[in-house]
């Protein structure tokens, strides 16, 4: 009996961390939208699990600030409000422009051409899906090139409040293109070794992110008969 209890717990524990996965990848595409309530036993019945491994889920997602408890509605999608959005991206611009500033002495030659391939292949294929892994794969590839294993988990847990914003703003195809000349400019100073170059860079590219977020923003805030 205490086997059969154990395998229990432990399916559990893997359908939490699968139920987990689900709703931080609704959270990114937006399908969960800040402030939407997480309901247990509607998403136990959704997913097709019982309401444990969904409360581990929940558990896990507050204790990384992606929900909150509010009283009468339970846990919901952390909303953010405009202040806590320039804060995030002036945090990520400091955590991937030190990055980009260790990486050009740091980062191997294979790195670097790494990075120049998967920015060829961000340029060739712009559907929204495939832009967003790639462009994450292009910063985890930095990231690690950095050599810094405490600014990797840093800038890991910055990205993790970043989901709740929704949907990258790469799904923009003039936005993606921008991005991949940005990264052609900041691999011309991690080639060149140029430390601070390659800080400037970086920082720019997401100051330019910064404000396409808050452009979004803005027309998602005008009323319809605006057009």
């Amino acid at each position: 009996m205490a086997g059969s209890d154990e395998a229990t717990e432990g399916s559990e524990g893997g359908q939490g961390h699968q139920a987990y996965l689900r709703l931080v990848d609704e959270i990114r595409r937006g399908e969960l939208m800040p402030g939407a309530r997480l309901r247990e036993t509607q998403l136990a019945e959704r997913m097709g699990i019982s309401r444990t491994p969904v409360r581990e889920a929940i558990r896990t997602l507050e204790a990384e600030g992606l929900v909150t408890h509010l009283p009468r509605q339970g846990a919901v999608i952390r909303v953010l409000d405009r202040s806590e959005v320039m804060e995030l991206y002036e945090m990520r611009a400091v955590l991937e422009g030190t990055a980009a500033r260790m990486a050009a002495r740091a980062a191997s030659e294979i790195e670097l051409d790494e990075l120049a391939s998967v920015n060829e292949e961000l340029a060739r294929f712009p559907d929204s899906a495939t832009t967003y892994r790639l462009n994450r794969h292009f910063h985890a590839i930095l990231l690690d090139a950095a050599r810094n294993r405490y600014l990797i988990k840093a800038s890991q847990a910055l990205q993790k409040t970043l989901l709740i914003l929704g949907p990258s703003t790469l799904t923009d195809p003039a936005r993606a293109a921008e991005a991949v000349q940005e990264h052609g400019v900041l691999l011309d100073a991690l080639r060149g070794r140029d430390g601070a170059r390659a800080e400037a860079a970086m920082r720019a590219h997401i100051e330019a992110a910064h404000r396409a977020r808050l452009r979004g923003f803005r027309l998602a805030e005008r009323p319809l008969d605006e057009g």
